[in-house]
This record gives C-alpha cells, structure tokens and sequence, in this order.
C-alpha cells in the first residue's frame, strides 16, 4: 500500500484591510522579506511536502517578486472571494496530482511564526487518523462575553475552560475536505476555516496543541512582533 503525501494550500488572495497598508499584507515584509516569502520557505523548508498551491488574487502584481515564484515545488491558481473559495480552488487544481487519502495542510499566508517541531507533532499525531484536524492553543485569557450597545457593557465571564483558538496548519484528507468545502459553500454556511467545513460534515478534527507564538498578523502592530518571534525561532 502506497503511504500518503502530504500536499501545502497557502491562500494568499486576500486584501487585508485591516492592515491599513498600500499592499496586501502577504506582501508586507519582515526584515526586507514579503511575509509570504517567510511563510512558505519555513513551510517548504521541512522537506515534508510533494508540492504546494497558492491561490492568488486576479489583481495580483507582486507575486512575481517574491521568492517563492522561482521555487518550482510550488504552483499558483485563482483564488475566490474568500478563504473557502480559494482553498476549493487550490484543491480542484490539485486534481490529477492527489490521491484521495493525501493529506492537505492550508496555512495562513500571514503565519510565518509556525514553529517546524508543531509541524512535525501535528504530522505524527494524526498519521493515522481518519480524518485530520488542526494545531490550536488553549484559551489562556479570562473571555468576556458583551451585551449589544456602544458601551459593550460586561454580559457574563465566559468558560474558557474547554476553548481553544484555531491556528493552522489545518490537515485533513484530500477527498474529505473537498466534498466538505463543497457542501458549505452549496448550502451557504459560514465557515471561517477548513475545520469548521469538516464539522458541518460530521467529521469531527483533532486538536493538536501548538505554541501560542503562532500569531496571525492581522494588525500594523502584529508586524514587529512577529519580526520578535522570528528573531527567537
């Protein structure tokens, strides 16, 4: 029996807007280098994958710039209105290349942190499992859950006790997590991850815990602390 292989889906289509910023913000960068260019040499650089797909923005004009264009492990597609459109995308030009049982890991473009031994952990650990699930982190913070209004008055303390936040990689198999996607986007229900796909389908993930450096740069200041956590990895 053959094993599986493992496959990379980076969306890289989005505009981030809450970055405030002339450029995507895959295309910021972090010491003279695009985010993206950091987020898939961290990625690739493990050895682990046969290839990877990055959906890209119709309006993109950056990606020819980036290191990762000249890397031949790597292809590009279109990507979608949103993440889930991009990452149906990425799988269907996968088609042809993947076995039904592979493993497809989507990470965030604008994850660069991921650390290689939360990689390897989340490989061994679900090797063998049926249907995959996700690196997340253990919701340390006291949560607050607010009432309606401008103020945001304090409702109740929310149990954090058995919440975790959702980081990526997200691995599932091939053939699950495009029938997945497809029934979503079909029905029209909100999903904002390849985890949440996987649950309206009944398919239950695994949470592999995962360092809470992870971050997703969403915000102007994400950048310098990223630019920290590099430093340190």
């Amino acid at each position: 029996m053959t094993s599986p292989k493992y496959w990379l889906i980076v969306p890289a289509a989005g505009i981030g807007q809450r970055m405030k910023a002339e450029y995507p913000k895959q295309y910021l960068r972090i010491n003279n280098r695009f985010i993206l260019d950091i987020t898939l040499s961290r990625l690739m650089g493990s050895g682990l994958f046969a290839g990877c797909m990055v959906p890209l923005n119709a309006a993109d004009q950056w990606w020819p710039e980036s290191d990762a264009s000249n890397d031949d492990r790597i292809q590009t597609c279109s990507g979608g209105t949103e993440r889930v459109d991009s990452v149906l995308s990425a799988l269907y030009a996968l088609n042809g290349q993947v076995a039904a049982d592979d493993w497809v890991l989507v990470h965030d473009a604008a994850r660069p942190c991921v650390h290689s031994e939360d990689l390897a952990n989340l490989v061994s650990t679900l090797s063998d499992h049926s249907v995959g699930g996700l690196l997340a982190a253990p919701v340390a913070d006291t949560l607050k859950k607010a009432l309606p209004g401008p103020e945001a008055k304090v409702s109740e303390t929310v149990d954090r006790s058995q919440l975790w936040r959702a980081l990526t990689p997200q691995m599932f198999r091939y053939s699950l997590l495009v029938k997945a996607l497809e029934v979503v986007l079909k029905e029209g229900l909100p999903v904002t991850d390849e985890s949440s796909a996987m649950e309206f389908s009944g398919n239950m993930p695994v949470l592999v815990e995962g360092r809470p450096d992870n971050i997703k740069i969403t915000v102007p200041a994400d950048l310098d602390l990223a630019g920290f956590i590099l430093g340190r990895l």
